[in-house]
């Protein structure tokens, strides 16, 4: 795109300036207007998608807990069946002891054996349950992921919606505005932007209507409300900084639709 020159921007009068300036909040105030339009979607889309993410994190939690709990399982059992082979080993052995002590010696070991048999066995138990509980949690967790997909689909596909009915006229309206934005000089655009940027309805050019400010609605002395209509200088509002300009411009915009 061609761009203005900045001595055709120094060619513009004040009176110039002002009626781009506010030709641009009008292009501005419509884009808003649409983008209006869309609402919370565009933040509720993001959240479910955050959701989304945070819940297949979870299952993958869940899952790889469940599968540790799994090995732990199987290793309690091998211990199990090692115990169970030296109990075993230590019987043949006591048919074969010299005496008691040695007798004794083994039956230790054989007690010892079944203690870590039942640990054993009592540590599956509790393993067991807590694969039981992960496989629900992942159960609920996916049924849950499932519920926030089917609602994310459906944010999206409103959301497409209003994208695509709104993208034509959106692109109209930013070519408008850069347009009017290279009319404008640097020092006043960057003034422009930064009020709209913190006034909550993104009006930072306002007209004089009923002899107050068309922003926050405080009454205007006569004087300046004159100084306005005369377009020769940039004036802002001494009580929420947005610029005045002359509610004649609402009659020259409405004339030039």
């Amino acid at each position: 795109m061609a761009t203005t020159s900045k001595s055709t921007v120094e060619e513009l009068s004040t009176e110039e300036k002002i009626g781009v300036l506010y030709a641009l909040q009008q292009i501005d105030s419509k884009r808003d207007s649409i983008n209006h339009i869309k609402g919370e979607l565009p933040f509720e889309v993001q959240d479910l998608e955050d959701n989304i993410s945070g819940l297949e994190t979870r299952i993958a939690g869940y899952t790889n807990q469940t599968e540790e709990l799994t090995r732990e399982v199987k290793n309690k059992k091998e211990e199990i069946e090692q115990a169970k082979a030296l109990i075993k080993k230590y019987e043949a052995q006591q048919d074969d002891v010299r005496n008691n002590r040695e007798y004794d010696s083994l039956s230790k070991e054989i007690e010892y054996q079944k203690l870590e048999i039942e640990l054993a066995e009592k540590r599956i138990k509790e393993f067991n349950a807590e694969i039981k509980t992960k496989k629900k949690q992942i159960e609920d967790t996916k049924e849950l992921l499932d519920d926030r997909k089917v609602a994310l689909e459906a944010k999206q596909s409103e959301l497409a919606g209003i994208e695509s009915d709104t993208a034509k006229e959106l692109e109209e309206l930013q070519a408008q505005a850069e347009a009017a934005r290279e009319k404008i000089d640097e020092r006043l655009l960057s003034a422009y932007d930064r009020i709209r940027k913190n006034v909550r309805n993104g009006l930072a050019v306002v007209t004089v209507k009923r002899d107050a400010c068309g922003g926050c609605f405080n009454r205007i002395p006569p004087q300046r409300q004159l100084d306005i209509r005369m377009s020769k200088k940039i004036i802002v509002c001494e009580y929420c900084g947005r610029i005045l300009v002359s509610d004649l411009l609402d009659s020259e915009a409405g004339e030039t639709k």
